[in-house]
């Protein structure tokens, strides 16, 4: 995986961008929210100083190209409705998790389908990645739609060590990467 500058990502209707300072409410909420977090087992991040925290966290990654972490906004209203990252990379930045969030708000208008496309299109065309693989709680209907609708096949001999009510989705790079 080469060392590309922060990459912009812009879809039909999204841009995709870097998180600063003055998005921290929008992740405290994402964070803290019991809807938003029904199936996911992570911190809070109830207050101005932890999501100020994570933010500086997240950046650090991204400075250290450990993570590519995006804030979802709207093309017409730049206002963040959710978040996307690649992560969890494996040594030889061949694989990499894709996780995802959205505002109660916005959810079932497409925006986050037209995300993740932006999104694995960046991993495959620029990072090269052969493969994005998706943590998803097996109960978590909506997000298995959305995997399954682009094109994301369940590993079921594969298990999350760390949460066993995971279940693990794998996409493959369809362009043969020639090393």
């Amino acid at each position: 995986m080469t060392k590309p500058h922060f990459p912009e990502i812009k879809t039909e209707r999204l841009e995709l961008k870097r998180l600063l300072n003055t998005d921290w409410k929008m992740i405290s909420f994402l964070r803290s929210d019991k809807r938003v977090n029904e199936f996911v087992k992570r911190p809070s991040t109830d207050t101005q100083e932890q999501a100020l925290e994570f933010i500086a966290k997240i950046n650090r990654g991204i400075d250290n190209n450990d993570i590519f972490y995006w804030k979802i906004t709207e093309k017409k209203q730049n206002k963040m409705i959710g978040t996307i990252c690649l992560w969890n990379f494996t040594e030889d930045k061949t694989v990499a998790e894709i996780g995802y969030d959205l505002s109660p708000t916005f959810q079932g208008h497409g925006f986050m389908n037209e995300a993740l496309q932006g999104v694995i299109d960046f991993g495959f065309r620029i990072l090269k990645l052969e493969t994005v693989e998706a943590y998803t709680h097996l109960q978590n209907i909506k997000s298995k739609i959305l995997l399954e609708r682009n094109g994301f096949v369940l590993l079921p001999n594969k298990t999350d060590e760390s949460d066993t009510d995971n279940i693990i989705y794998a996409l493959s790079n369809p362009t043969p990467i020639h090393k």
